[in-house]
Order: structure tokens, then C-alpha cells, then sequence
């Protein structure tokens, strides 16, 4: 299928690798010129590099930024002179209880995966109303909904997304522009291998039986039973980029196999 994206230009922050590199493969695939976002220079460009190689001719460029150095953010969006399609992509976490997790961890928190959003769809939305065509997407999470006690913090960074995005949807009223919640559930990234491998030395069973367990016991509301691939995320993020999604504006949609619950 022609998802119609080749020539769009495209910023997905925390894109180096897992959920967000995925998609700028498939978003690459279809012709889109993407801008790879991290915040250490090597890692950033070893990703371009990496994309390149995999996708012959793929439009990719790199782009430097820690949302944590909130001074930093204005500068360095200059270098991109437009977008059509932002993908809020990028994130961070502590699991900590509720009292060992400190202000500084709730600030950095807040800063990288709510106030950097913020930022750029101030920057970019202005010029996606005046050509009237644009997409911004904001990628949350099942712990939005489920909040485990070890990541409170990092659940009310994700909830405060889906806030957000309904409010700058009712902005785009009546226009070309789209902005949309994307929520995953439990996904096989770097992060998640290492967490499964660490839990099952320490539990003294194989990765297979962990992430059994892990689901029996801590995703109980899981249909799927097991994580989701990052190539089963990106690709339904990579549909709602596409002009083919144009009707659903202000919503929310859970990848998330689920885990969260609920009808709503």
C-alpha cells in the first residue's frame, strides 16, 4: 500500500533506536526524509549510518538535541526548517518506589517527555495549520493507564501526553492537520531484552519463563500474552503519519495488545 508519505519531512525524537528507529525505517521505506534525533552526537550519526546501509537512497538526517537542556531546544530547531510530520517519540524513566524517587527525577521526567513535546509542536504547528496538512503524534504508554508504584512518575508524564494532544487537536479544527496519542503496551526494545535477561538471572530461570511470568503476573489484562515486536508499533504509527489517516483526529490508539483495560 502507497501510504503516500514519500517527500515528507519528518522529525522523530528518541529515534536511535527501538519504537522510534523502527518507524524511521518504515517511514524511510516510503520515501519520507526523516531526521534522526538522540542526544549524543556518535549515537546519532551511527544510526544514519546504520539507515542508510539498510535502505539504499534513504533520505536521513541527523539531529542533536537532549530535551533534557532545555536551552539548548530553540537554538538547535533552527537547523530544521520545516516539518510536516512530528513524532513526540522520545522518553524517559526511573523506577523507583513513590518516596525514593526525587524532584530532580520528576523534573527531568516532566522536561524531556512533556515539556520537549511541547516545544516543538509550538514551533512546528503554527506552519502545518498555513499549509494546512500536517501530523504530530505523541507516543505514550500503557503505564498511562496501569501506572505501576515503581514508575508513578513516568506514568503522569505519559497521561499528561493524552491531555495535551486532545488540546492541540481542537486547535487544528476544520483544517488538514491531525494530532493523535499513540499508546504502546509492553515492547521488545534493547530496554526490554535487558530488563527480561537481568529478571531471570536474578529469579534463576530462562528469559522464556520470565516473560511468562512477567505477563501472568504484572500484565495481567494482556491479550497478547507477550510483547509487541517495535515493527508492530511502528508500522501502526507509520499509518497514522499517512494523508490515508486523515479522519481520526484527537483520538487515541493503543498498541498496547490489552494491557490497559477498559473499553475506553
Amino acid at each position: 500500500m502507497d501510504l503516500k508519505l514519500s517527500g515528507k519531512n519528518i522529525l522523530i525524537t528518541g529515534s536511535t533506536r527501538g519504537i522510534g528507529y523502527a518507524t524511521s525505517k518504515l517511514l524511510l521505506k516510503e520515501g519520507a526524509h526523516v531526521y534522526i534525533n538522540g542526544r549524543e552526537k556518535e549515537t546519532v550519526l551511527e544510526a544514519v549510518e546504520n539507515l542508510k546501509l539498510a535502505i539504499p537512497g534513504a533520505q536521513v538526517s541527523p539531529f542533536v538535541l537532549d530535551f533534557n537542556k532545555p536551552s539548548e531546544i530553540e537554538n538547535k530547531l533552527q537547523e530544521i526548517p520545516s516539518i510536516d510530520i512530528l513524532i513526540n517519540n522520545v522518553g524517559i524513566y526511573t523506577s523507583k518506589s513513590f518516596y525514593a524517587t526525587t524532584l530532580a527525577d520528576w523534573n527531568s521526567q516532566l522536561q524531556v517527555n512533556v515539556i520537549g513535546g511541547v516545544e516543538l509542536a509550538k514551533r512546528f504547528l503554527p506552519s502545518m495549520l498555513k499549509k494546512n496538512w500536517g501530523r504530530i503524534l505523541f507516543i505514550s504508554s500503557e503505564c498511562a493507564y496501569i501506572v505501576p508504584t515503581d514508575m508513578i512518575s513516568y506514568s503522569a508524564t505519559k497521561a499528561a501526553l493524552h491531555a495535551i494532544s486532545k488540546g492541540l487537536s481542537h486547535l487544528t479544527r476544520g483544517t488538514g492537520v491531525t494530532v493523535n496519542t499513540i499508546v504502546p503496551g509492553s515492547t521488545y526494545t534493547e530496554g526490554a531484552k535487558k530488563f527480561i535477561e537481568e529478571k531471570a538471572v536474578l529469579e534463576g530461570k530462562s528469559p522464556k519463563e520470565t516473560e511468562r511470568l512477567f505477563f501472568l503476573n504484572e500484565r495481567p489484562n494482556s491479550l497478547l500474552e507477550r510483547f509487541a515486536s517495535v515493527d508492530e508499533v511502528a508500522s501502526t504509527i507509520t499509518y497514522f503519519c499517512s494523508p490515508l489517516s486523515g479522519a481520526t483526529n484527537g483520538s487515541v490508539i493503543k498498541v498496547d495488545g490489552g494491557s490497559s483495560g477498559g473499553i475506553l
